[in-house]
């Protein structure tokens, strides 16, 4: 088999849930004969037609609008953002109406919006941000995050089979990882959102994280063991809905939590996650919850402040330290 990397596992999720049913479709600036800002859908044109692969004007508002509309027709549209950032101005229809419209009158909104989020070298604080908590406090939406390639691909053909908006936030300094590259079933599977996993185990301590930062902690770890410290990589891939369960069982086994985010610290996801198991785990705990996140700044364009602003193995590493001498 051929390993394929974390690009590529996106693009044959879309290809194959494009063939398999013809109501999947793709919209977004520049995805057609471009093929997208990053290719992601290089090729899809070809295969699909401008029916099925459309390029929209630059209105991140009327992408997500038309993909809304079209999803509430029985179609099953994938959006893509260019950049994540660029999400906000779509916000309205995402949160008062794409989400809201099951509850508020039993009308299913089976729509994918692909989010290429995550700092790339010198991208500035306009097309790097992780924005995904903006989003984590609105019911009616769903959020994914995966780390892998495996997931990459089985958690977008589970987004785009659901009947619910689907927030995928893919980290765009992992698409041409080599050294996260996986050789993938041949037969069709899904990941399903949801469901936690366990990158590595441990009885030390865990770590709680998701999407590039994944990769951090699995190297942080690693550097503890050489100490006889075992340490637990929990990876979230699903934000909303979560797996709390494993999240607890986790926990409780190791009595001492670090959770990693590349999004800011203040507000980010990670807040949560520390107040679940303060209120539900508690008792298990023999240390202060800690996290490791990026600092309260917009992201600088600077590479110096770069490595200042995001978290990283090293930052990682001494507070693994710090909680395993409490």
């Amino acid at each position: 088999m051929i390993k394929s990397t974390y690009l590529e596992a996106i693009t044959s999720g879309l290809r194959e849930e494009m063939a398999r049913d013809e109501n999947v479709f793709c919209l977004g600036e520049d995805i057609g004969a471009y093929g997208g800002a990053f290719k992601v859908t290089q090729g899809l044109l070809d295969e699909f037609g401008e029916d099925r692969v459309m390029d929209t004007p630059l209105a991140e508002s009327a992408i997500i609008g038309a993909a809304m509309g079209a999803a509430l027709m029985g179609m099953r549209p994938v959006a893509e953002m260019q950049f994540a950032d660029f999400i906000t101005t779509g916000f309205n229809q995402l949160v008062n109406n794409a989400a809201k419209t099951y509850y508020r009158w039993g009308a299913k909104v089976p729509m994918v919006v692909r989010c290429p989020s995550g700092l790339l070298p010198n991208a500035g604080p306009f097309h790097a941000q992780n924005p995904e908590a903006w989003f984590f406090r609105v019911p009616g939406l769903k959020i994914v995050a995966p780390s892998t390639p495996y997931d990459a691909k089985g958690l977008l053909k589970a987004a785009i089979r659901d009947n619910n908006p689907v927030l995928y936030f893919e980290h765009k300094d992992l698409y041409r990882d080599k050294a996260i590259s996986q050789e993938l079933p041949s037969d069709d599977f899904i990941v399903p959102i949801g469901e936690a996993f366990i990158r590595r185990p441990g009885v030390d301590i865990t770590i709680i994280s998701y999407g590039k930062m994944v990769h951090k902690s699995l190297e942080a770890a690693e550097l503890l063991s050489e100490d006889g410290i075992e340490v637990e990589v929990l990876d979230l891939r699903s934000l909303l809905p979560f797996d709390k369960n494993m999240i607890l069982e986790s926990v409780k086994k190791t009595s001492r939590l670090l959770i990693v985010h590349e999004d800011t610290l203040t507000g980010g996801i990670g807040g949560e996650m520390a107040a679940i198991i303060a209120d539900e785990a508690f008792e298990f705990l023999d240390a202060p919850i800690k996290r490791v996140a990026a600092i309260d700044t917009p992201i600088p364009f600077s590479s110096p402040l770069e490595s200042y602003f995001l978290p990283n193995t090293e930052k990682i590493v001494i507070a693994l330290r710090d909680l395993a001498a409490y």
